[in-house]
């Protein structure tokens, strides 16, 4: 699967976490991503809660983008440091995108993404 803004891809190596177990788990205890990885995230609601984030046991830092059930982006965070506490969305959110630090630095809230 591929991540993509308009022509560019973000993401051609995506992991997708979409039970409870792998939402949980997520990138706890696992090595830094590396360019073209991503982790997706499938909340099975568009919310704030569901796609509430924590970067506990999470050894590097990542840029996070949320993005609505019409995979458009809703809220970015760059740059979210390890053992974070809690990393809520500005705006309800369906899909969450976790990619390298300092990645997503083209990405801009209202951008459509394609997956």
């Amino acid at each position: 699967m591929e991540i993509k803004f308009k022509n560019i891809i973000i993401a051609d190596d995506v992991k997708i976490c979409k039970d409870i177990f792998s939402r949980s788990k997520g990138l706890r205890f696992s090595k830094p991503l590396k360019k073209g990885r991503a982790v997706l995230f499938i909340s099975p609601e568009e919310s704030c809660l569901h796609t509430s984030l924590d970067m506990f046991f999470v050894f590097f830092s990542v840029d996070i983008i949320w993005l609505n059930s019409g995979k458009e982006i809703v809220d970015i965070r760059r740059n979210v440091k390890p053992f974070t506490p809690i990393i809520r969305p500005k705006k309800p959110a369906k899909y969450v995108i976790e990619i390298p630090a300092n990645s997503s630095g083209l990405l801009k809230i209202g951008n459509k993404l394609k997956f």
